[in-house]
Formats: structure tokens, sequence, C-alpha cells
């Protein structure tokens, strides 16, 4: 086998076992997003998952700590925390 044939051989086997992690991932992620509660009051600036106190978007909080900044932990995890509200 020349050199190039085996070059794409190999890329083509990467590519495969990596595309089946990919797809590994995704469906646990999936699985995830059913077993997750949001989680108040824990945030540190800029960490936020969702919008809230007049901003749109994940990641704009400006102050940690803020009671309506939120962030999505496994269920049952805010309880642990100090701090930690489900609203």
């Amino acid at each position: 086998m020349t050199d190039i044939k085996k070059t794409v051989a190999v890329t083509a086997a990467l590519t495969g076992v990596l595309a089946i992690g990919v797809g590994t991932m995704s469906n646990k992620a999936v699985t995830a997003q059913g077993e997750t509660e949001k989680c108040y009051g824990i945030v540190k600036a800029g960490q936020n998952d969702c919008g809230a106190n007049g901003h749109n978007c994940g990641g704009h909080s400006t102050v940690s700590a803020h009671p309506n900044e939120w962030i999505k932990l496994p269920q049952g995890t805010c309880n642990k925390i100090v701090g930690g509200i489900l609203k």
C-alpha cells in the first residue's frame, strides 16, 4: 500500500471513530437535559445559563450570587449547595 493510501485509510478510520464518539456524547447530553434543575443564587458573574436581570443571554450576568441568575445542574444538586435556591 502506498503512503497516500495508508494515510487515507487511517484518516477514514479515525473519522469513523470520532463520529461514533460524538453521537454517544450527544445522546448523553440529551438524556442529561431531562435530569436537570435550575439553581438560582450561586452563579459567578458571567457564568449564568440564560437571560435575567435585563439581559437576554447566558454569560451576561454582572454580579456573582445574584438570586435571579441561574445555572442548570443535575437534579438534586442545588439543595446541596450553600446559597442554592430552587424556584
